[in-house]
């Protein structure tokens, strides 16, 4: 009887899913446009009394994206003060539109990972799952894997696509 062997176990690859890194928060737009007066101009002392009367709790432990939808133009200011009020309440928030913040989200992530233990190793980057993760995430985690890893892969290790190969 001939024994099986496991060749991707003995193949040295290790696994990177991104999907462990998805946030599982709920996400949700915040966009000021509702706050624009004749759905035109921002004034100020009508934005800052929203700022203080608005119910902030809301977005407890939610990501938000900032954004005005509306052809107006929007002060810098009002961006950033918006961004005081969610801090320590949201979960993450980011400028832009959903794609913008699921993005932020994984620039985020990654950039908490010590990659020293990846060091001149064989990676594969899973391809396939259940969560969206963007082409951006992909985008970063080759950009931080590049300088030091062997190999780069991506798909499953059962069968993979060659992306990088250190050269000797």
């Amino acid at each position: 009887m001939e024994t099986i062997v496991n060749k991707v176990a003995q193949s040295g690859l290790i696994t990177f899913n991104l999907e462990d890194y998805y946030d599982k928060n709920e996400r949700v737009i915040f966009d000021i446009k509702d706050c624009l007066f004749m759905g035109l101009i921002l004034r100020e002392k009508d934005f800052r009394e929203f700022i203080k009367a608005n119910d902030w709790v809301q977005y407890r432990n939610k990501n938000v994206a900032i954004t005005c939808s509306a052809d107006a133009i929007v002060p810098t200011w009002a961006y950033m003060l918006l961004a005081s009020k969610l801090s320590g309440i949201a979960n993450h928030y980011a400028f832009g539109d959903l794609i913008n913040l699921e993005n932020s989200l994984f620039q985020k992530a990654l950039s908490e990972i010590d990659f020293e233990f990846f060091r001149n190793q064989k990676i594969v980057i899973k391809g396939c799952g259940n969560l969206p993760v963007p082409i951006n995430a992909y985008v970063e985690i080759s950009r931080l894997l590049l300088p030091i890893a062997a190999s780069i892969m991506y798909g499953e290790p059962c069968s993979t696509v060659p992306v990088y190969k250190k050269k000797l």
